[in-house]
């Protein structure tokens, strides 16, 4: 099957960018094209125009500061997973990149068009909410920065609107110190070109690494495709400040994640299936950013 005949821009500027979607409302963007693709010649989805935003390549960086990591829209996957000053900050984001399905779709898929479609499968919405990152998007009535926590509305819905595009994504690091921090993104599979099942990403900071038992000072989780929006449970993990990350502790985090999951069937893994791996795979990756946190 093939798309049905639209119309196609490609604009050299993210101001003409913008106002070809401020002048078609129905325009769908084009990216890395790893989804809308195959969306189209399924005739799931029938645009009329496609604004391809291939050649705005100032939207393809990565800025690392002492306060924050700033990473353009238009940063493909395979730039994040091979970025080792990136890696040595924080290991969640190149470790995310590193498992999106195979080197063709890490070679020409973006950060910014996988959070745009906030598919609940995808790694990098489950990132950002787990760190807090924000949004900065454009339109032709100027800018704004979109909290994570804002941005994920429901099952594929955001607060972006028609309009506007994402010109990058932004994690703070003063909750992160790089020398008492580790972070992780684990995820169940059943292939490398599948989406994830689930996944969980986190991050934690801890008291001092050199301790033979250093404790939690914070931790971060979400988890991925368990639920409409990346899920977290903000209030499970407050419980594990002040102690070191014990069995006990993954355990009752784990009981939380099983309880708050709300995940869809799927042809492989039924709902119950699913909020049971999604607390394992918390407890996987909390563990291993504990240990990356105290210098294992």
């Amino acid at each position: 099957m093939k798309p049905t005949q639209f119309a196609y821009d490609r604009p050299e500027t993210v101001d003409e960018a913008l106002e070809l979607l401020d002048e078609h409302h129905d325009a769908e963007l084009l990216a890395g094209n790893q989804s809308l693709g195959i969306i189209m010649a399924n005739r799931f989805a029938s645009p009329e125009r496609l604004v391809d935003i291939n050649r705005l390549d100032g939207l393809a960086f990565v800025d690392i500061s002492d306060d924050e990591i700033e990473i353009g829209a238009m940063t493909r996957h395979r730039t994040l997973e091979r970025h080792d000053d990136l890696r040595s900050v924080l290991e969640l984001v190149p470790e995310s990149a590193e498992q999106i399905a195979g080197p063709a779709v890490r070679n020409r898929g973006t950060m910014g068009g996988s959070i745009a479609e906030a598919d609940p499968a995808g790694n990098y919405p489950a990132v950002l909410a787990a760190l807090g990152g924000e949004l900065h998007v454009a339109s032709v009535d100027g800018e704004r920065t979109i909290p994570a926590d804002d941005y994920f509305v429901g099952y594929m819905f955001t607060d972006l609107e028609e309009h506007e595009l994402i010109t990058s994504v932004s994690f703070p690091r003063e909750p992160f110190p790089q020398e008492r921090t580790g972070s992780a993104f684990v995820e169940l599979k059943r292939g490398s070109q599948t989406w994830p099942t689930v996944s969980a990403a986190t991050a934690v900071r801890v008291d001092d690494p050199s301790r033979e038992t250093p404790l939690v000072e914070e931790s971060r989780l979400a988890v991925g495709n368990a639920a409409g929006i990346p899920l977290r449970i903000d209030d499970a993990l407050a419980e594990l400040a002040g102690e070191p990350l014990s069995e006990d502790a993954l355990d009752s985090v784990a009981e939380a994640v099983r309880e708050a999951a709300d995940p869809t069937d799927e042809m492989h893994a039924d709902r119950e299936y699913k909020s049971e791996m999604a607390g394992e795979y918390a407890i996987r990756s909390l563990r291993k950013s504990y240990e990356r946190a105290c210098g294992n």
